[in-house]
């Protein structure tokens, strides 16, 4: 386990007619298998007997999850659901979902957590209770003072990690969306990233194209030519190694992936697909380009198996795993920049 001195970590708890809590629950169970750091869970207390059924303990302040971390799991009760049913979401479980992800952010940015781990919500359940942004990244960036355009999207597994240029738009809208500033900053926020928050010096980033075979020098589409070629070569006379555009459909198998360290992707389905068909139970989702850390499970509510005790919690210990190693590179980094040259 990890220094007791480092603030702990904030799960916020999702919706409760979820497996958050489940999967919160399970992963505190192993806590000493996977060495887990430090956390807490915010949401209704009353809540997670529904789904889980080990030892847990309200707190009022996340000093003192640290304390009790090694027999029960710290929840900060944040206040009671009506109704609230295993697989049945409701407006007062989305109520409590909201202040929770709210909860954990105020904590965060004032420093009594170390990251933020954000459990699955309903998203229609948020919106019919005034939730405004398109998912929990874009909120978190609002709440942290972070334009939605400098919080990227990263999806990572053991060996491979994808960043989404655009993400919920329908495929026809992906060329009339995607535009040179946006593709250069996406470009330019993943590679400050991966030195940020993972610690590589000079990252090489593969780029694929959004035509089949990155258009065949047009045959197949010009948006590589018009678009995403000027992008990249510009950004290659400044310093930066970008590999592409490249054809989607050569760039993820094993032999490839050992050639860059992050591949950027047009859109949704190019970069999910190979992630989770790699890595479907221990895929991460996380946010760059914020001052506070936060990472995801990468899957939904499964309200289909809520309460049923079968939710398997491995993607949210990569989670948790994730926001450590990225808390002691970002911690390196902070450092190499105070010290003397």
């Amino acid at each position: 386990m990890v220094a007791a001195q480092t603030a702990p970590f904030a799960i916020s708890a999702g919706d409760p007619a979820g497996i958050g809590p489940e999967i919160i629950g399970k992963a505190w169970q192993e806590r000493n298998n996977q060495k887990l750091h430090p956390f807490f869970a915010i949401g209704d207390a009353d809540i997670f007997p529904l789904h889980w059924h080990g030892p847990i303990s309200v707190i009022s302040n996340p000093s003192e999850a640290i304390e009790i971390f090694d027999d029960a799991l710290p929840i900060i009760d944040i206040g009671s659901c009506n109704n609230i049913h295993a697989g049945k979401p409701n407006i007062s479980g989305a109520h409590i979902a909201f202040q929770a992800l709210e909860h954990a952010v105020g904590l965060a940015r004032a420093g009594h957590a170390s990251a933020v781990i954000t459990a699955p919500v309903c998203k229609k359940q948020l919106y019919d209770v005034g939730f405004t942004h398109a998912g929990q990244t874009e909120f978190i960036a609002e709440r942290c003072g972070v334009s939605k355009s400098n919080a990227i999207m990263m999806l990572a597994g053991p060996t491979l990690r994808v960043v989404p240029v655009t993400t919920h738009i329908p495929l026809h809208k992906i060329s009339e969306t995607l535009t040179f500033d946006m593709v250069k900053n996406c470009i330019i926020s993943t590679r400050n990233g991966l030195i940020r928050s993972f610690g590589i010096d000079d990252p090489i980033i593969a780029f694929a194209g959004v035509n089949p075979h990155a258009g065949e020098d047009g045959a197949m589409g010009h948006e590589e030519i018009t678009l995403l070629r000027p992008v990249i070569e510009e950004l290659n006379r400044e310093g930066y190694k970008i590999l592409g555009p490249l054809p989607a459909d050569t760039i993820f198998h094993a032999e490839a992936r050992t050639h860059y360290d992050a591949a950027i992707c047009c859109y949704h389905d190019q970069a999910l697909i190979p992630l989770k068909t790699l890595y479907f139970h221990e895929a991460v989702n996380l946010t760059l380009g914020l001052p506070i850390i936060r990472t995801s499970p990468d899957h939904g509510t499964a309200f289909d198996i809520a309460g049923q005790n079968i939710a398997r919690a491995d993607s949210m210990i990569a989670a948790i795993h994730m926001a450590e190693n990225i808390a002691q590179h970002r911690d390196k980094y902070e450092q190499s920049l105070v010290a003397p040259r």
